[in-house]
């Protein structure tokens, strides 16, 4: 759900990116899979983000911030609003512009179409159309997005009303945003 925190964490090379942005539409083993070496390399670290996310302080204190009512569906809220602000504060973190990072991302979608995952393939031309990685900077995308996941999972959710929870909690979990992109970096750097 978190793309853009997923692209950024990643290493450089186009294809381990790539790889990071399947991370969440491949299961299974990934010894098993039949990609090139590289987008595996982008699956283990996205699986090292996720695995790193479950367990960090900075995230833990971010779901507190959330009513105990949305449960679970805390930590999908949690990835949801890290897009946002890093696509938002993109500048104080990143080299570059945030238009031309997600046109080199679209680009590989696109190039490389006939060998993503059907989840990415599906929703890849609405990411493109849509221009979602720059879209997040808005506020008021990030309530539409919540309703659109909310809608696409099958066990009845509460995400359509996350959106006050951001609202609510907006500078707190901007903070926290950026302590967690400080400390998964670092963390990735050393693995």
């Amino acid at each position: 759900m978190n793309y853009l925190v997923h692209l950024y964490l990643s290493d450089p090379s186009p294809m381990i990116r790539l790889g990071n942005l399947m991370g969440d539409f491949v299961k299974g083993r990934l010894e098993d899979l039949p990609y090139p070496p590289d987008i595996i390399r982008g699956l283990q670290q996205h699986r090292q983000v996720d695995t790193y996310s479950l367990h960090s302080s900075v995230v833990k204190i971010s779901k507190e911030r959330i009513d105990p009512r949305f449960s679970y569906f805390r930590g999908i809220l949690i990835d949801v609003f890290y897009d946002h602000f890093l696509a938002s504060n993109w500048q104080q973190h990143a080299d570059g512009k945030l238009e031309d990072f997600a046109a080199e991302t679209y680009n590989l979608l696109e190039e490389y179409n006939d060998i993503l995952p059907a989840g990415l393939k599906g929703i890849a031309p609405r990411m493109i159309q849509y221009n979602w990685l720059v879209s997040y900077r808005e506020v008021e995308v990030m309530e539409r997005a919540l309703v659109r996941i909310g809608q696409r999972l099958s066990r009845k959710n509460p995400l359509a009303e996350g959106y006050g929870e951001l609202l609510k909690n907006y500078d707190e979990l901007e903070q926290d945003s950026a302590n967690f992109l400080a400390t998964a970096k670092n963390h990735l750097a050393n693995v």
